[in-house]
């Protein structure tokens, strides 16, 4: 028996009552959730790396429990020198407890640690789906400062079940998502 994530116990219990006061939907089931969160990495300058490639994958999978998926080249590009099955990124999809894990480690540990950090851009918002660019993975509790060579950026991609912005930007914000206004 596995524990309750809090975000999904906070969705529960705060989010659902007050997006169906606000927006008034007679039914809990048509109220807006998060249906998956995607991860992306693209390998850029160390795609000849093998090394650096597993310790890509290495600190993904320690990030997100579970192992990333490598994107391969559809076709070869010599200005890029990429020839095609080439890994040339890594991806990982994540849905349920882990998904709601990871959204509440990136919200209450990982995003303050940002340098800088004065809360996510809304103009960053498309159809329900935030994207939320991380320069530097090192921001996660996860990845040991000792082990620190090279650090490397993703993009984070929280799709939400919303029908329009002003719904999805209502649903982040309840869950904890430090939207600051335009």
């Amino acid at each position: 028996m596995s524990m309750t994530p809090r975000m999904l116990t906070k969705y529960r219990k705060e989010v659902i009552p007050a997006m169906r006061s606000k927006f008034g939907y007679k039914n809990v089931m048509q109220v807006p959730k998060i249906s998956k969160v995607v991860l992306n990495i693209g390998t850029g300058r160390h795609v000849k790396d093998e090394k650096m490639l597993e310790k890509i994958e290495k600190d993904l999978s320690l990030l997100t429990g579970q192992k990333p998926v490598p994107t391969v080249a559809k076709k070869s590009i010599a200005s890029f020198k990429i020839r095609e099955g080439m890994k040339i990124g890594y991806k990982v999809t994540l849905r349920k407890s882990k998904m709601y894990d990871f959204i509440d480690r990136l919200i209450s540990i990982a995003l303050p640690r940002t340098r800088d950090f004065r809360g996510l851009n809304t103009k960053s918002f498309e159809k329900g789906v935030l994207n939320i660019g991380i320069s530097e993975h090192s921001i996660f509790p996860e990845i040991h400062y000792e082990s620190l060579k090279d650090v490397f950026g993703f993009e984070v991609s929280v799709i939400t079940s919303a029908k329009n912005k002003e719904e999805a930007g209502e649903l982040l914000k309840l869950i904890g998502f430090p939207l600051k206004a335009n």
